[in-house]
């Protein structure tokens, strides 16, 4: 499934509103359970790019072929989001 600039927007406000990282992820699993939402560590993506940053809080795209990932800046090729603390 693709990414919209919707769904960009909306995972921007969540990461800002969101009292927690896993408050995050929980409310945008319930608003959008067919697009995963991960939690990682900011070390294990210190070589990628965010597509978007607020405060100390970061997300990033990740677009799958099959059981590879690999981290994408174009919403047109992602089905998943990871969000990411420092």
């Amino acid at each position: 499934m693709a990414l919209t600039e919707t769904h960009l927007r909306t995972a921007g406000e969540l990461l800002a509103a969101a009292p927690s990282l896993r408050e995050a992820a929980a409310q945008w699993r319930a608003q959008h359970p067919q697009v995963r939402a991960l939690l990682l560590d900011a070390a294990d993506l210190r070589s990628e790019t965010p597509v978007l940053r607020t405060g100390g809080r970061a997300l990033y795209l990740v677009a799958s072929q099959g059981h590879c990932w690999h981290v994408t800046q174009r919403p047109e090729e992602a089905d998943a989001l990871i969000l990411s603390q420092e």
